[in-house]
């Protein structure tokens, strides 16, 4: 069923930020947000790209974007809308609001230029009708620090580590997060007044958790890392029994990525480690003495739309040397249906429309998903989400579309 005809979509004015908030926290269920939080989040919203569905003076959707740069395998920074802020009243479900809003904001993507949007879903099921594929995932764990040890290279001594309260660390941080960005496809080079997201720490948020803490990893007097934690301490018939919750950490050498997950597995008075939202190819699961005590997880991440799929495919470089037809199906942004050729290597890449015969058949979700390299497109086709028409083009593009590091989304938003 369509839209309303009461219902209109259009852009959020300033003077409704509050209602268009207070919508979107009821529709996720959250409680109230702190001040804090909801001073950062007013400052970060982008109002011209921010929508909201009225049914006559009240906001039953709501949907936003940020203007990111996303790297993609070969380094290179790449524009790309975040999409953010999804929401529908529960009144309002099943009467199009969704679609409205998703069909406003793919429109204005392709207008502005960016050949991307991505997201993390709340429910993975909604967003692949518009095009979204799965493209990076994440490693959480629990880690049982009294039977768990590290075993860190030559080297990780030499590395001084200090506490520092976070805020008066930022910039340090920040350089280090900065340097991290182009070496792994999936990060988003930080925007000016995000930096700020890493330090919100409302006590009402902590569940009787420490503050954030803060340690910084030196060497030769340069800061080379940090990791950014809390504790909870706990006692139980045995004895202690406290949570280390690690919130973020980056390293830029494996000396100094050793040093800070020692340093996180032996605090005091500390037995469970619990890591959330790591890329899948991090050092610490080489490093431990029994992986399986360490409850690994996998979750979903980062969903990746193709809004333009020539100027997309053309700004990664690939692994291997590349040629091949694809038969693109795009039912939601029909201007990417069709045949495109990619010719690329390792230094650069070119994608165009053509007639010739289609080596390989998917619809934009697939490229999506195997975009960043990180999601084989031979396991998309064993599950059948990919048909190969000219024998040996599978392999050879599946190949070409990897990457040697793990895509990786830790920048919420």
């Amino acid at each position: 069923m369509g839209t309303d005809r009461a219902m209109e979509t259009g852009v959020l004015r300033p003077e409704e930020w509050d209602e268009w908030w207070d919508q979107l926290v009821r529709a996720f269920g959250d409680g109230p947000t702190s001040a804090e939080e909801r001073e950062l989040d007013k400052s970060l919203t982008e109002f011209e790209r921010s929508l909201a569905v009225r049914d006559g003076d009240a906001i039953v959707g709501t949907a936003g974007a940020f203007s990111f740069r996303m790297t993609v395998p070969g380094g290179d920074l790449v524009p790309a809308a975040g999409v953010t802020m999804v929401s529908v009243a529960a009144t309002h479900r099943r009467r199009g609001v969704l679609t409205s809003m998703m069909r406003r904001q793919l429109d204005d993507v392709r207008a502005l230029g960016e050949p991307l949007a991505v997201l993390t879903a709340s429910e993975p099921a909604i967003y692949g009708r518009f095009g979204y594929g799965a493209a990076t995932f994440q490693l959480d764990a629990e880690i049982d620090t009294s039977r768990v040890k590290p075993s860190v290279p030559a080297g990780t001594d030499d590395v001084r580590l200090r506490y520092a309260k976070p805020a008066d660390v930022l910039a340090e941080c920040e350089a280090v997060y900065a340097a991290l960005v182009p070496l792994r496809p999936g990060m988003l080079a930080r925007q000016p007044g995000w930096e700020r997201a890493g330090l919100l720490d409302p006590e009402s948020e902590r569940e009787g958790a420490s503050a954030l803490q803060c340690v910084v990893a030196e060497r030769d007097g340069e800061v080379t890392g940090y990791a950014r934690f809390r504790t909870k301490l706990g006692w139980g018939p045995g004895g202690h029994d406290g949570t280390v919750t690690l919130d973020e950490l980056g390293a830029l050498d494996p000396v100094t990525d050793a040093a800070l997950w020692r340093f996180l597995f032996g605090i005091d008075l500390m037995t469970t480690l619990t890591v959330r939202g790591r890329p899948l190819d991090d050092a610490w699961q080489y490093l431990v003495s029994d992986i399986r005590r360490c409850r690994p997880r996998l979750r979903d991440s980062c969903y990746v739309r193709l809004v333009d799929v020539g100027t997309a495919l053309a700004a990664r470089t690939y692994q291997a040397p590349v040629d091949v037809v694809f038969e693109v199906e795009d039912a939601f942004c029909p201007w990417n249906a069709g045949r495109w050729r990619l010719t690329g290597d390792t230094k650069g890449a070119s994608c165009g429309r053509t007639t010739d015969p289609a080596d390989l058949s998917l619809s934009v979700r697939e490229l999506g998903a195997a975009y960043l390299g990180g999601v084989s497109l031979l396991s998309l086709a064993a599950a059948g989400r990919v048909r190969e028409l000219r024998r040996g083009a599978l392999t050879e593009a599946s190949v070409a579309f990897g990457s040697p590091m793990a895509p990786w989304l830790p920048h919420g938003f």
